[in-house]
């Protein structure tokens, strides 16, 4: 009797150890396929290439929302800054066990390395997270497999486990040696591609939900434009620091949020958002804009300022940008 062909679905990062667990069970006859995930803190680009370099198709999946909600209440807690890795890693495993599902596959897989990243590759982390994901023992971990307790699919036969490795710590060695046996040289470094780990953009977002709880994606998104602004009404001042940012802004700014620009002399965007603390501070907004267009200090002009079809004029003098530090997130 023919053992039939087992379906796997993985999870690529980006990284070199998600196409590395890729390469692994290719040399094994199983039908393979990709899925990356798009957030508001990550993009799918680096998934995406990683597909292609190992020869297998790849799709996007967009959890930005779902996302942002587990981030707001984690329930294994944040890393050094506003990473909730453990959590992360279950909610995409969650997502990828729908996919599973749907596509009647047999397992998931990802390049994860036990005891590579101290919060999220402990082996109590590793087993944390696939509670979370509601699909126990279908998770395999090519790369640490034989250090792992044995998935259901080994047992079963459909995947050889004695073809696995057992690779363990964070040095790079033995992943640097397999690359360079699969002939795999242009990969992501590890690290870094996530912004829930650089501690400036988590201090902004730590301000953003403690100012606005029911902060959603596009909140989110407008943090990634150049600079920002704790007001004291309660409300938040994105301000541009390039065209690109102020294009931007432009886009992103909804009925509800407030545009101010000097039209007088060149200058940033800026976008006031925050629903009830807007009104309270629209003047403060209209000072910070002066301050950061190219307008002589003491010198007034008119800030204008658009709310949906509400249209007005502020005139303010240029106080200088250090009248404002304090604001500054």
């Amino acid at each position: 009797m023919t053992r039939r062909k087992a379906k796997g679905i993985g999870l690529l990062s980006g990284g070199l150890d998600s196409i590395l667990a890729v390469k692994v069970l290719q040399e094994q006859d199983l039908e393979l396929v990709g899925i990356t995930f798009v957030t508001p803190f990550f993009g799918p680009g680096p998934g995406l290439k990683a597909g292609r370099m190992a020869g297998i198709s790849v799709r996007a999946v967009d959890i930005g929302q779902v996302h942002l909600e587990m981030l707001k209440n984690p329930r294994y807690g944040y890393g050094s800054n506003m990473n909730p890795c453990i959590d992360c890693h279950g909610l995409m495993l969650r997502e990828a066990t729908r996919i599973l599902e749907e596509e009647g596959a047999d397992f998931l897989f990802t390049g994860e390395v036990l005891g590579q990243r101290p919060m999220s590759q402990r082996r109590d982390a590793l087993n944390a997270v696939e509670k979370l994901s509601g699909l126990s023992g279908r998770i395999l971990r090519p790369l640490s497999a034989k250090l792992l307790a044995p998935t259901l699919v080994e047992q079963e036969g459909l995947v050889d486990r004695e073809r696995l490795l057992d690779i363990h710590g964070r040095g790079r060695k033995r992943q640097m040696e397999l690359a360079a046996r699969y002939g795999i040289t242009d990969y992501s470094q590890p690290g870094g591609g996530c912004m829930l780990t650089k501690e400036g953009f988590s201090r902004k977002l730590r301000e953003l939900l403690a100012t606005l709880p029911e902060a959603g994606v596009r909140e989110v998104e407008l943090l990634k434009c150049g600079r920002h602004f704790r007001l004291p009404g309660g409300s938040i001042l994105s301000l541009g620091r390039s065209k690109a940012d102020n294009d931007r802004l432009h886009r992103l700014a909804s009925q509800r949020d407030v545009i101010l620009k000097v039209p007088s002399h060149p200058g940033p965007t800026g976008v006031l958002f925050g629903g009830e603390g807007i009104p309270r501070d629209l003047q403060t907004a209209a000072h910070i804009v002066t301050a950061y267009s190219d307008v002589g200090e003491g010198e007034k002009v008119d800030v204008v300022w658009k709310k949906g079809t509400e249209k007005g004029t502020l005139t303010v003098k240029n106080m200088g940008r250090g009248s404002f530090a304090e604001f500054f997130i």
